[in-house]
C-alpha cells in the first residue's frame, strides 16, 4: 500500500464529504491516486456522486453582461471576501465582461483598458490592495437568430453565480422568458450538458462500473443488477443533463417539457455555468 500524507486525506474528504480514515483507506488501496480513491469510495457507499473539489483560489466575484445578440460572463479571483464584495473589485469585473463582449474572450489579458492592458490593470490591482488577483473563467455567447440570457446570482454583495444560456426557435417575449427561465434554472441546479448525447462515452462507462460495484457490494442478487445499475445510470442522468432535471420552480417538470410549454419548436443550443470556489 502506497503512503498517505496528511494533505492528500484532506483534500480528499474536502471533494467527497467522506470521514477521514474512510479517506486514507482510499487513498492506501488506491496506491495514492486521487481519481481513483474518489470512485472507491463511491463504490463503497461512502462519498456522493456530486461533490466536487474546491479551487484554491475560492474567494472572487463574478459578473455578466447582456446586449442584444451578446452576452458575456467574467471571473475574477482574488484572496478574501472582503477584497471581493470592494466596489472597486467589482467595478472592475463588470467592466472586464463588458469589454469581453465587445471584444471576444480570447487572449483577455492583453485587451485594452484605460490606458494599458487588463493584465496590466490586474497587477497593479494587485499591488493596491495586497492580494492575488486572477483572471479566472470567461465565456461570451453570441447569436444571429437565438434567444440570450445573462445572469448573476448575489450573495454577501458580490456576484457568486454566473449562467449564460443561448435558445433557438424562439425570439421576442417568448424567446427571453424562456432562456431567462432556463438561466436561473441552471444557476441552481447545475447541470453540466443540455442533453444525454453530451454525456462522455468513457464518463457513462465510469458511472456505469461504479454503480455495478456499488450494487454488488450492497449484496443485492446478480440477476437483479443490470436493471438496478441502469436504474442508477438514470438517476445519474437526471442530476447532470438539463433537459432531464425537474425545473427548480416546479420539480414536477422536466426541462424539456418547460421548453416544450413555453416555445414548442424550440431548443437550448448551450449554457455556461460558473461559481466561485468550484471547478
Amino acid at each position: 500500500m502506497a503512503d498517505v500524507s496528511a494533505k492528500d486525506v484532506a483534500a480528499l474528504r474536502k471533494i467527497t464529504g467522506a470521514g477521514m480514515m474512510d479517506c486514507k483507506q482510499a487513498l492506501a488501496e488506491n496506491d495514492g491516486d486521487l481519481e481513483r480513491a474518489k470512485d472507491w469510495l463511491r463504490e463503497k457507499g461512502k462519498a456522493g456522486a456530486a461533490k466536487r473539489a474546491g479551487r484554491s483560489a475560492d474567494q472572487g466575484a463574478i459578473d455578466v453582461f447582456l446586449d442584444g445578440n451578446v452576452a458575456a460572463l467574467v471571473e475574477l479571483n482574488c484572496e478574501t471576501d472582503f477584497v471581493a464584495k470592494g466596489d472597486q473589485f467589482k467595478g472592475i469585473v463588470a467592466a472586464l465582461a463588458k469589454l469581453v463582449a465587445t471584444n471576444g474572450e480570447s487572449d483577455v489579458a492583453s485587451l485594452p483598458y484605460e490606458g494599458s492592458t487588463v493584465g496590466e490593470e490586474l497587477t497593479q490591482l494587485s499591488s493596491t490592495i495586497g492580494e492575488k488577483i486572477e483572471l479566472g473563467r470567461v465565456a461570451r455567447f453570441e447569436t444571429s437568430d437565438g434567444a440570450l440570457d445573462a445572469y448573476k446570482h448575489i450573495q454577501n454583495e458580490r456576484g457568486i453565480i454566473g449562467v449564460l444560456v443561448e435558445v433557438g426557435g424562439a425570439s421576442g417575449a417568448q424567446g427571453a422568458e424562456l432562456a431567462h427561465d432556463l438561466a436561473l434554472h441552471i444557476a441552481s441546479a447545475a447541470p453540466r450538458y443540455v442533453s444525454r448525447d453530451e454525456v462522455p462515452a468513457d464518463e457513462i462507462e465510469r458511472e456505469r462500473a461504479i454503480y455495478e460495484a456499488q450494487t454488488r457490494e450492497e449484496g443485492k442478487p446478480e440477476q437483479a443488477v443490470p436493471k438496478i445499475v441502469e436504474g442508477k445510470l438514470n438517476g445519474y442522468f437526471k442530476t447532470v443533463v438539463l433537459l432531464e432535471q425537474g425545473f427548480v420552480k416546479e420539480p414536477k417538470q422536466t426541462i424539456e417539457q418547460l421548453v416544450a410549454s413555453i416555445a414548442p419548436g424550440a431548443v437550448v443550443r448551450r449554457f455556461a455555468r460558473v461559481k466561485i470556489g468550484e471547478e
